[in-house]
């Protein structure tokens, strides 16, 4: 259970790191469109563990290496918008939002599931 201040300093986290890749003037997700899903704090508030979600990227996995190579570049641009609002700018730890495909991949096995309506005239069903 998140304490209200680690959902405080996660909204926060979020709101600036959305407008950091929203910018991306470093070119860090190579015109990959990426939303960040969530963040959730450590108790200590030391660790961001970062969920991006991108549904349109097509090589994830590429663009989760380029996001890790820039950490620390990234994490330097957190700490100029928020440094005077903070005591400690978090390491960041960037994983991959798989709900909303899990979520969409649920949904297309859901249409596809062929069952045969129930015969009403057999006895006993």
């Amino acid at each position: 259970m998140s304490s209200t201040r680690q959902l405080k300093y996660s909204k926060l986290i979020q709101k600036e790191l959305s407008e950091i890749f929203q910018r991306d003037k470093r070119g860090i997700l190579e015109n990959a469109f990426v939303t960040l899903a969530d963040v959730k704090m450590s108790p200590d508030l030391s660790v961001a563990k970062v969920y991006i979600s991108m549904m349109l990227a097509k090589d994830k996995q590429k663009t989760l290496e380029n996001i890790n190579l820039r950490k620390k570049e990234i994490r330097h641009a957190l700490g100029e918008k928020i440094g005077k609002q903070v005591r400690i700018i978090p390491e960041l730890i960037f994983y991959i939002d798989e709900v909303e495909e899990n979520a969409q991949r649920m949904d297309d096995l859901l249409k596809n599931l062929h069952i045969p309506p129930t015969d009403k005239t057999k006895p006993g069903v």
